[in-house]
């Protein structure tokens, strides 16, 4: 016979072999309806006979997770008032960084115009050689009188 005939009976195809050892726990043999066995997930029977499993006991609650539970709302309480505090501060901050923006450029002009007049005047006048002064000073003992000798090179 073949497949398109009014009646049509396919061959039976040979089913592996299962020992109950291979088979997963929570699955059964079980027959359908229609007759046909296969494996399939049961639920697990109630015998009346059998002990009932013991309630699960609850479990404490580890130190850890206590302790970061307590902690979390006073971390969380110290970043909103550090950020309460920075947005009232912010305005005297950008004073104060615009402050030192200013020191530091009167301390460049105060380091260069020096440099700058000084390589003007020797331009302009140009001397001799460069003069070297030493001066020597020596004492002895805390309250001693001082003396020195100064020498013009």
């Amino acid at each position: 016979m073949r497949y398109g005939d009014p009646v049509y009976h396919p061959t039976a195809v040979p089913q592996p072999v299962l020992l109950p050892a291979d088979i997963p726990p929570g699955v059964e043999w079980v027959t359908l309806p229609n007759g046909v066995r296969t494996l399939a997930y049961t639920h697990p029977q109630h015998h009346p006979t059998a002990q009932p499993e013991p309630a699960h006991r609850a479990e404490s609650i580890p130190r850890w997770a206590r302790t970061t539970a307590l902690l979390a709302p006073t971390i969380g309480g110290g970043i909103a008032a550090a950020g309460f505090g920075i947005s009232y501060a912010a305005p005297g901050v950008l004073a104060m960084a615009e402050a030192l923006w200013a020191a530091v450029a009167l301390i460049a002009a105060g380091a260069l115009v020096p440099l700058l007049l000084r390589t003007a005047s020797s331009r302009a006048h140009h001397r001799g050689p460069v003069q070297h002064i030493t001066q020597n000073i020596t004492a002895t003992g805390l309250f001693g009188k001082a003396s020195g000798t100064l020498n013009n090179r």
